[in-house]
């Protein structure tokens, strides 16, 4: 049994690989060509650079191997608008389709993102039925990822695809290389956010995304899109956790809503001049300020998704970043 796993050397992938050896399957690891990511370099896996964006390499890619895990992707949110994040969220994943539908693949197990749903409340989280509701941001990341996930159920319904997609909330653990997600946790660390706002937002230990990626393998309804969730926290309460296992204090200032909504303005003003990427863009402004929770209900019910503590999670980040080199100062 072989893998080819897209955007190994990613965040998510980096995890997914690990999780594919520990079943000891074999894995074929599809990453960016002149990558400096270096994690990979001594796992007993086949390593093949490539351009997710060419569709003979990445069908050259899915020879021979049984399943297709599909984690390769543009997360950037600046510039808002972005060609290059159509170009890999969407047309990348229309290579990946075309690759998957060649007779020895089984299945297709796509990366998307929660953000394709709506959000929800403590009360009431957002599920796999909840309606999209993020186009008024106007990020070319959240749209191109909801384009790739309709385009990958239009070739289950169309053309006999084999797939399921997952769609992570925002991801904590080791292997954030970038660093991506952990950022936040770097930024606490070293006391470099001023304040928290009204929002808040679901957390997820990125293994509990990994092993229910392998798990969707064989497991979950073909053309099914599943959450992959855990903790729905404030920012004041994430704060507050990461401060108690890092042994830092937390920011204690509230930012109003109007405040933190002026500032995304201000700083994309301020971007337009220096040609820098603005610390705050209105539309993760906007973000900051909702209740971005939803639950693994489902997942944890068809593919066996675990319910790591988040606290693990963050442990393990925080971890991995002293141990590599990222925690130059506090």
């Amino acid at each position: 049994m072989k893998v080819l796993v897209t955007g190994a050397d990613g965040f998510l992938g980096n995890n997914i690989v690990r999780e594919l050896l520990n079943r000891k399957i074999e894995v074929r690891a599809f990453v960016q060509k002149n990558s400096p990511v270096t994690t990979l370099d001594d796992l007993p896996i086949e390593k093949l650079a490539g351009d997710i964006l060419n569709p003979s390499e990445v069908e050259g890619a899915a020879k021979s191997c049984d399943y297709i895990i599909h984690a390769a992707a543009n997360t950037s949110i600046w510039p808002q608008r972005s060609e290059i994040s159509w170009k890999v969220n969407y047309d990348g994943t229309l290579n990946v389709i075309s690759a998957a539908l060649k007779p020895k693949v089984k299945r297709l197990v796509a990366i998307g993102t929660a953000t394709s749903f709506g959000h929800g409340t403590l009360e009431q989280p957002g599920t796999e039925e909840s309606p999209f509701k993020s186009a008024k941001y106007g990020l070319d990341y959240i749209d191109s990822k909801l384009a790739a996930q309709q385009a990958i159920i239009k070739s289950v319904k169309d053309a006999g695809l084999d797939a399921v997609i997952l769609n992570p909330t925002f991801m904590l653990g080791p292997y954030d290389t970038k660093p991506s997600s952990g950022a936040l946790l770097l930024a606490l660390y070293k006391g470099e956010i001023p304040g928290y706002t009204n929002g808040g937002k679901n957390f997820v230990y990125v293994k509990d995304v990994a092993i229910a990626a392998c798990n969707a393998l064989k497991l979950g309804k073909k053309g099914e899109c599943y959450l992959m969730a855990n903790k729905n926290l404030s920012y004041k309460d994430f704060n507050q956790l990461v401060a108690d296992e890092l042994g830092v204090k937390p920011p204690k200032l509230k930012i109003p809503n109007l405040i933190i909504l002026f500032y995304g303005i201000l700083s994309q003003w301020v971007s337009k001049l220096t040609k820098k990427p603005p610390k705050v863009s209105y539309s993760v402004a906007q973000l900051s300020l909702i209740t971005n929770y939803f639950t693994a209900a489902k997942a944890v019910k068809e593919l066996n998704m675990p319910q790591t503590s988040i606290k693990i999670a963050i442990k393990e980040a925080f971890e991995w970043f002293k141990e590599n080199g990222y925690l130059t100062t506090k």
